[in-house]
């Protein structure tokens, strides 16, 4: 019988083998995995998203993963609400829930919570974006920046997804999406003990990051994608289609870009979310920080997670 308010996280950059350290754990622990990664919950999405392998998903199943088609879209209060699910669950039947992924505003939401914003309004978005598409592609930033500087200086004039949110909240409520997140106060109900995975040198990082493209463009990735085009349903535009790598892949099979370019493009992507990822997790202070690719890790969290479930 394990203490129902203890849950574990393996967090870390991509390629930092939290899946490998999450499959051996099941070996010692009575665990339930849960997927806290944005790409693996797309079903036609597997090669261009390091998703587990059906080998790996048979010997560790993961929750979380293959939950919608890549036409529906997926927040992170959706994914709030899907993991608190799958964590009581897991802890009703006296077994540990250990989240595992990389998508860190996932963790974020889940530990601090959401405010309360509003729905999604397809009306205010038509108009936001039909704005959009008669003005400069900046203006829409700019005038995110006007109405709420706060904002707009945590989001990249590129992230449209998140500026068209930021402005659709404001339209409907009246009210700025930064003062909504700071008036909200959220206790997170759990014990959790957290380890960050971590290939300390940035080289061997790179190189894995390489290393896992090349691997993916060899497993049928790019047909992965034509599959994908022939679809009648698809649209570039689909949500899951914000998914590392699959856009550039599209570009490439439409020849608009060439094979290398498609290649760099995508490779130093990777890189960008790596260090993004990284620079998150730097802010957290009540982590354990292991080198992943050490082979004594495993047995420093196994330790860790006796000690951790065994404490009062």
């Amino acid at each position: 019988m394990y203490n129902k308010q203890k849950i574990i996280f393996l967090m870390g950059p991509t390629t930092s083998n939290k899946t490998k350290f999450a499959i051996k754990l099941t070996q010692i622990f009575p665990i339930d995995i849960i997927s806290v990664d944005s790409g693996s919950i797309y079903k036609e999405l597997n090669i261009g998203t390091a998703k587990p392998t059906l080998k790996e998903l048979c010997l560790a199943p993961h929750s979380l993963i293959n939950i919608k088609n890549i036409t529906e879209y997926y927040s992170a209060q959706s994914f709030r609400q899907d993991a608190l699910y799958e964590i009581n669950k897991s802890l009703s039947n006296n077994r540990i829930p250990v989240l595992v992924g990389g998508t860190m505003f996932y963790y974020h939401a889940l530990i601090n919570g959401l405010s309360p914003l509003p729905e999604r309004n397809l009306h205010i978005r038509k108009k936001i974006l039909k704005k959009n598409n008669f003005y400069f592609k900046g203006n829409l930033h700019k005038e995110l920046l006007f109405i709420d500087p706060i904002s707009a200086k945590r989001i990249h004039p590129n992230d449209l997804q998140r500026i068209i949110r930021a402005l659709e909240v404001y339209f409907i409520s009246g009210k700025k999406i930064s003062d909504l997140i700071k008036d909200h106060k959220y206790k997170f109900p759990y014990h959790v003990l957290q380890f960050i995975c971590f290939p300390q040198d940035k080289y061997i990082l790179h190189r894995k990051i390489e290393y896992r493209l090349r691997k993916m463009l060899s497993s049928g990735f790019q047909e992965e994608v034509e599959n994908l085009l022939k679809n009648n349903n698809f649209n570039i535009n689909n949500p899951g289609m914000k998914c590392l790598g699959y856009r550039e892949m599209c570009d490439y099979i439409l020849n608009k870009i060439s094979y290398q370019k498609m290649f760099n493009k995508i490779l130093l992507s990777t890189k960008k979310l790596a260090k993004n990822q990284i620079t998150w997790l730097k802010k957290d202070k009540n982590s354990f920080w292991l080198n992943s690719e050490k082979k004594n890790s495993i047995n420093f969290i196994i330790k860790n997670i006796d000690i951790f479930l065994n404490k009062k």
